[in-house]
């Protein structure tokens, strides 16, 4: 019987990475997504698109699509990013990455909880920007505070779903050549999703609620 991987923002960058190789690993792969892509249909079992995890109502169709699936990885991947600094702040952005980055992957992870069994995995993909320790460049308001949050959100997650059984992974993917980024990254987004899927199989209750970069290293809060 074939285990099923739900990915959100699967239709480019990691989460398109994700849903190729879970597909050539013989998972079920269910792609959750705005708008779908070639490479997305030719991977996933099912594609779930017009879903903006910023959006409540949007997410109520996500979990009536996957009402019947039970989950065994679930990986919150979807985000977005802007460039805030504070001679050029804008709060309205800072809000809409609050919304998606943060808000998106609690609002995913509560409504499929029902999906979720012992032994269930859920990933959160968040930033090394969101540590506070790390921060050493300032900048960038709205992704930090996001993924800050994220981690935050994340480790109650892992609190609270240890007693179910249920393992939360927090990663960071490292500097991955994305369009979010403008292709500027250091590891292609293959790369990075095979590193992230060595560390979602090594997931477990002893590991749950730790905050990791996808190369091996723990990160600081």
């Amino acid at each position: 019987m074939s285990l099923n991987v739900v990915v959100t923002g699967a239709n480019r960058g990691i989460g398109l990475s994700f849903c190729k190789y879970y597909h050539n690993q013989n998972f079920d792969v269910f792609g959750v997504c705005r708008q779908s892509s070639s490479e997305l249909n030719k991977s996933a079992a099912k594609v779930i698109e017009n879903v903006d995890i910023a959006s409540p109502e949007a997410c109520k169709f996500l979990f009536n699509e996957l009402s019947e699936i039970k989950i065994d990885i679930l990986i919150n991947n979807a985000g977005i990013l802007a460039n805030e600094s504070l001679t050029n702040m804008n709060y309205d952005s800072i809000l809409k990455q609050f919304n998606a980055n943060t808000l998106g992957a609690l609002r995913v992870t509560e409504g499929c909880l029902n999906n979720l069994d012992q032994g269930s995995k859920v990933v959160v993909i968040t930033s090394r920007m969101g540590s506070i320790a790390d921060n050493e460049g300032g900048g960038m308001y709205g992704y930090r505070i996001s993924k800050a949050a994220l981690n935050a959100a994340a480790k109650s997650l892992a609190n609270d779903l240890k007693p179910r059984g249920i393992p939360v992974g927090i990663y960071h993917p490292g500097l991955v050549s994305t369009d979010m980024i403008g292709g500027n990254g250091d590891i292609s987004p293959d790369e990075a999703a095979s590193r992230l899927a060595k560390l979602i199989e090594n997931l477990n209750l002893s590991n749950t609620g730790t905050f990791w970069h996808s190369n091996g290293e723990m990160l600081p809060w």
